[in-house]
């Protein structure tokens, strides 16, 4: 059917009325076919490069006039079969590709390059300001620039099963503001909005699944609309039995605009969801989960036992009666039995929620002596025929475990549980030390959060933007190393690398973010930029993009607070024949950087033929290769070392002499031939 839609598209070009005919016997048809993962993969989807210098058979768009809005004849793509120039004007000579072949002269100007999905690219790195706030041999966080397809290609050099935690936030295809396939807004009646979402979101998953490591882990926030077609992307690309939960997050509650529809009957929406899928079995073996808390409000009534040192139990509520400081407050809240054998005493657990709520010495009691109140509970195997006194508390050691364990009236020997091991510091978004339970697949409260997401950052952003708590604590769960490697490559606003920037600085880490955003500008300030004579590429166009006006104003405030190092990056397009010949080596050089852990020094220039960072070095004068051999071997930090040879058999002697532990690879082979193998996965 996408085939068919490219087809009515050329038949419009031609008679627009025979279109008209053939699309509505079409869409009967779509609307009649069977829909499941038996989605259209459609036409791989193209970028328009504004910017990227037009050459001799680049694939090109012609640009609509100054203030005019686009037509289907933008949309054609044409080859440049030549570029000249004429009274100090670059021309270009192109070739329509589709059946009709037409031939015309166009400004140069005029015209847009296009990359397709399909066809290899040679991707360069090029700076666009480091912030250095810390110690700078720390690692950096990268914020890349660039259609994030191409972005994932480029980091198969990278960082292939380099990385730990991926989380994105894709367009939900809500239809509300539509989002961009081939350069164009799909709207919410487009016929093929769902199987294009999906063609869209397989081609990254793809790729996305082999920069994993084998115990890492993808974490895909969605809603209700693309949430079934999701899951069942996802158990097709990572195997259903990766799958490691559906998280439902509370992001808003029934209030507000939202109670007027609830009051009339309408369900409406108060959750998000989070579905996590893991590469292998190995992140449930090689990695640290850490358990998230939430609070808890209410007394635990089970827990009525006071520990003393000499082995003897008894009961919480005489203790809260007998002390003092406490007692003052019992009397003055009216907490006491009003008749019978103990009357004036303490009502004990009934009223232990209103005691907790309203003293502070009560408050205060509790919580320093968490490890004195207990509960009772089955006791461990190995403790079943412990010879436990009566009337007494004891411990008992086993597999390098310490019980406490005591005996009823009744001869049952019990397992006491204290009050320390759920008391602590929980996750909510105000954190408070009490009583807390472990957070199972329903995340409450995030609803606060989003009362305060737009300003995070210090820059305003309304777009779907992601609370950093909940990215945060995604990361801690997932894998708290302090050195894993995060990618976000649906970046926005950047809150992904917030989130990472500020877990850092919590704990001292050294996670790295690799934060994918592009400049994409919202339908509303397109229309309007067209309006006003705008094109891609103007300075005026750009200034409006997610990346210019939100990313990289609300990452500089974040890297500023937090003392992190980041350099922001624009992802360029390359001629292979450049890269290979060593003419592009500067931009090429932040990938090698890149791979070597984005640490220390970035090897910028070698001109002088070799040079050696911390954590990598590069050599293209081989006739140099004893100072450069020397030179890795007094730097024990370095990792790897990038060869520039066409030579099979000099690439191998140097192979042989390089120290141990130091990963070779050969350039510019390694480089290109990687981008030509990424570039077949476009046409699945």
């Amino acid at each position: 059917m996408s085939r068919l839609s490219e087809l009515l598209r050329q038949v419009a070009l031609k008679d627009e009325r025979l279109a008209a005919d053939l699309k509505r016997e079409t869409d009967a048809h779509a609307e009649r076919r069977a829909f499941g993962l038996n989605f259209e993969r459609h036409v791989p989807e193209a970028v328009e490069l504004p910017g990227r210098r037009v050459r001799k058979n680049d694939k090109v768009r012609c640009l609509p006039a100054r203030g005019e809005a686009l037509t289907a004849e933008n949309e054609r793509l044409w080859r440049v079969d030549s570029v000249y120039t004429e009274d100090g004007q670059r021309w270009a000579n192109i070739v329509s590709m589709d059946e009709t072949a037409d031939e015309w002269s166009v400004v140069v100007d005029d015209l847009v390059v296009v990359a397709e999905f399909r066809d290899p690219i040679y991707p360069g790195l090029v700076s666009t300001g480091r912030r250095e706030h810390g110690d700078p041999a720390k690692p950096y966080h990268a914020v890349v620039n660039a259609e994030n397809y191409h972005a994932l290609q480029a980091l198969m050099f990278t960082h292939r099963a380099g990385v730990d935690v991926i989380y994105i936030d894709p367009p939900y295809n809500t239809g509300n503001n539509g989002w961009i396939y081939n350069d164009k807004y799909i709207a919410s009646d487009d016929l093929y909005k769902h199987s294009k979402w999906l063609a869209f979101m397989e081609r990254r998953l793809l790729l996305a699944k082999e920069l994993l490591k084998p115990s890492g882990v993808i974490m895909v926030s969605i809603g209700d609309e693309e949430q079934p077609r999701l899951r069942l992307l996802m158990d097709q690309v990572f195997d259903s039995q990766n799958q490691v939960a559906q998280l439902a997050v509370e992001m808003s509650t029934t209030s507000g605009p939202k109670t007027t529809n609830a009051q009339q009957g309408t369900i409406v929406k108060n959750v998000e969801y989070v579905l996590i899928y893991r590469r292998s079995a190995a992140f449930d073996t090689e990695v640290r989960h850490t358990p998230l808390y939430d609070g808890i409000d209410r007394w635990d009534a089970n827990y009525p036992l006071w520990l003393n040192d000499d082995g003897t139990t008894e009961s919480l509520y005489d203790r809260l009666d007998a002390e003092p400081s406490v007692r003052v407050d019992i009397e003055r809240f009216g907490l006491t039995v009003a008749f019978g054998t103990k009357a004036g005493r303490f009502v004990g657990a009934p009223t232990m929620d209103v005691l907790l709520a309203t003293s502070e010495a009560a408050r205060t009691f509790i919580g320093e002596n968490l490890h004195r109140i207990g509960r009772t509970d089955t006791p461990p195997v190995s403790g079943r025929s412990v010879d436990v006194p009566a009337g007494r508390w004891v411990h008992h050691q086993t597999e390098g475990r310490d019980y406490r364990l005591m005996k009823s009236s009744s001869g049952k020997v019990w397992q006491i549980y204290t009050l320390d091991r759920n008391y602590r510091l929980s996750d909510d978004y105000v954190p408070r030390f009490g009583r807390t339970v472990i957070r199972g697949d329903l995340w409450r409260g995030f609803h606060s959060d989003m009362g305060h997401v737009s300003s995070e950052g210090g820059v305003g952003f309304a777009n779907g933007k992601k609370p950093i708590r909940l990215i945060r604590q995604l990361v801690r769960w997932a894998n708290n190393s302090p050195t894993a490697v995060i990618l976000d490559f649906f970046g926005g606003s950047g809150s992904t690398a917030h989130a990472v920037a500020e877990m850092n600085a919590a704990d001292g880490g050294e996670r790295r973010s690799i934060l994918v955003t592009n400049n994409e500008l919202g339908k509303t300030d397109r229309d309007a930029a067209r309006v006003g004579g705008n094109r891609p590429g103007d300075p005026e166009w750009e200034a409006l993009g997610v990346y210019e006006a939100r990313a990289v104003p609300r990452l500089n405030n974040a890297f500023s607070e937090t003392e992190a190092n980041a350099e922001f990056f624009t992802l360029t397009y390359e001629a292979p024949l450049r890269v290979s010949t060593n003419r592009e080596f500067a931009k090429v050089a932040p990938f090698l950087w890149l791979r070597a852990g984005s640490r220390g020094r970035r090897i910028d220039d070698i001109s002088s033929g070799w040079d050696v960072a911390e954590a990598y070095g590069v050599i293209a004068d081989l006739d140099q290769s004893q100072q450069f051999l020397k030179a890795m071997e007094d730097t024990p930090s370095v990792t790897l070392a990038f060869i520039v040879t066409d030579e099979d058999r000099l690439f191998e002697a140097m192979v042989r002499q390089l120290p141990p532990l130091v990963e070779p690879v050969r350039l510019y082979e390694a480089y290109l031939r990687n981008f030509e193998i990424e570039a077949g996965r476009a046409t699945r």
